[in-house]
């Protein structure tokens, strides 16, 4: 299949309804990182409101130049909020925890990272690099939000394991950090023609 970049109109009114151009299909993403091309399909019919957030971050440049800044073997690869020098960037409002929404945080999954307050999700993601059951919701009280999943890895798995095999350490007082940057080049939002 072709693929085309989604207008900014497009963009707009995905951000606005939290949904994809055609009912049913999902948002397709294309993440150029350092390492490799990863490609994921978004679930903006099952997270609305967090797939809306991830494009608009995408829409924005946000994500072009920060890092994956937590790798953890077997465990998952975490990035889209700092830069190579790991200076924070600054973020527009918690979303929502959607973590209700009968996605799990299975190997090749993508969900939002937060803080301990269950609806603290920025611009920051994951990608689960195994099945991660622990994390998936389990009730509405602060130790059972979970975590957001609201997509998949349908190309690219390579890349993940490959930026899951770097060598890690403690850089500017973080812990599992990649020793070399792994840097998120540019993310982009694309859909399949039919």
């Amino acid at each position: 299949m072709n693929r085309i970049i989604v207008s900014l109109v497009l963009g707009t009114c995905m951000l606005l309804t939290g949904t994809a151009a055609i009912a049913g299909e999902k948002v397709q993403v294309k993440m150029t990182t350092s390492m490799g091309v990863i490609e994921l399909a978004l679930d903006d019919e099952r997270a609305p409101d967090t797939v809306a957030n991830f494009v608009r971050y995408a829409k924005e440049g946000f994500y072009d130049g920060t890092v994956f800044h937590r790798v953890i073997g077997n465990f998952m690869i975490q990035g889209g909020g700092f830069t190579r020098d790991l200076h924070e960037k600054s973020t527009h409002a918690a979303i929502i925890n959607e973590a209700d929404n009968g996605l799990k945080n299975n190997t090749g999954t993508i969900a939002m990272a937060r803080t301990s307050d269950p609806h603290s999700a920025t611009s920051q993601f994951f990608i689960n690099t195994k099945n991660n059951g622990f994390l998936n919701y389990r009730g509405k009280s602060r130790a059972g939000w979970g975590y957001a999943v609201f997509g998949n890895v349908t190309r690219g798995m390579d890349v993940v394991r490959s930026i899951e095999a770097v060598p890690t350490g403690n850089r500017y007082g973080m812990g599992d950090v990649p020793l070399k940057p792994v840097v998120i080049e540019h993310v982009e939002v694309v859909e399949q023609a039919g």
